[in-house]
């Protein structure tokens, strides 16, 4: 009996203290949404509901201006076929003050008569569109990171030009706005590269901007993470984080941490279907999945009914497959 409770003593010492996170497997909601497979779209969660405005469907035609929103991420609603913003590709949207935000974004591919918007939009149903301003404070651009942050909205650089600029279009300045109209620069240089197709997120009294860069004509990525508490001091979390560089990821919060999902970088061409996360901006970790959508770029993603979602994309081709995660309370907790 001796020997018997010192194996079973050794057996428990053994054990480890801390528990690993659980493979978690996404859950595929619908292969083919009501609306046209597309990416670079505005999304938001509003009134309980998935959102989807305009994106692109190729580069020589004019961007979609349709609006769809859905309760369950598997029936959806086309509540306008023809918004009044028009600069539908790579634009930015959110949330705030009980309304929708639509702002900046691009219009008309590689044809002529292509341009970058400073025009800022609302809605409170997602049919009718107000107009905030023409002309915000900020230059025309697309691409670049909002967030609502201690009560105001917040732009985070992006560029002026998309297929015909170069890295002196890209911008690193930092603007915010109360009601969409008036908007007050924080700094023309944050301290980050100038940069666009990047994420920025909310968590623990901090914004935090990470990844992107330029696409064309000469591409570049980063996966550095910076955080500040006023918009105007920026510091470095990390150089390089634990996901590869990219563009055209999306990002949300959830679960106490920031998230990382997908993307696309180049040199070779390569899209991502990896996600990660962090509690800090500096320390990260991948997410074990056995069934995971495949690797896209451009995606929708969100936070309703307590789950992860992900909507379209381009995953060669577009897409308009919906995806959801559920993940539990404890998650991420050492």
């Amino acid at each position: 009996m001796r020997h018997l409770l010192a194996i079973s003593l050794v057996v428990l010492w053994a054990r480890p203290t801390l528990a690993e996170d659980p493979i978690l497997n996404w859950v595929k909601v619908t292969d083919k949404a009501g609306w046209q497979p597309r990416d670079s779209q505005g999304e938001v969660v509003f009134k309980d509901q998935l959102w989807i405005f305009g994106g692109w469907f190729d580069s020589y035609h004019a961007p979609p201006r349709d609006v769809w929103s859905s309760p369950d991420g598997k029936t959806w609603k086309k509540v306008t076929d023809d918004a009044p913003w028009k600069h539908s590709d790579l634009p930015m949207t959110l949330t705030f003050q009980d309304k929708m935000w639509f702002m900046g974004g691009w219009y008309n591919g590689r044809l002529p008569g292509h341009s970058a918007s400073n025009e800022v939009w609302w809605s409170t149903d997602g049919a009718k569109w107000e107009q905030a301003t023409a002309k915000a404070g900020w230059t025309p651009r697309i691409a670049a990171a909002v967030v609502e942050f201690k009560g105001r909205m917040w732009m985070l650089g992006g560029t002026e030009n998309y297929y015909f600029g170069d890295d002196s279009s890209l911008k690193n300045d930092v603007w915010s706005s109360a009601d969409g109209k008036e908007w007050k620069q924080h700094t023309a240089n944050a301290g980050w590269s100038p940069r666009a197709y990047h994420q920025a997120a909310v968590l623990n009294g901090k914004m935090y901007v990470f990844g992107g860069g330029n696409y064309v004509p000469k591409y570049h990525g980063v996966n550095d993470v910076w955080s500040s508490e006023d918009g105007e001091h920026w510091t470095q979390l990390t150089e390089h984080a634990g996901w590869s560089p990219r563009l055209w990821f999306s990002s949300v919060v959830y679960r106490d941490h920031i998230w990382v999902l997908g993307g696309w970088s180049n040199n070779p061409s390569k899209n991502w279907g990896d996600v990660w996360y962090s509690k800090d901006g500096k320390d990260w970790k991948q997410l074990k999945s056995e069934v995971v959508w495949k690797e896209r770029h451009e995606l929708s993603a969100y936070i309703l009914q307590d789950k992860l979602w992900i909507a379209g994309g381009h995953a060669q081709p577009l897409s308009s497959e919906v995806w959801s995660l559920d993940v539990p309370k404890t998650f991420g907790n050492e």
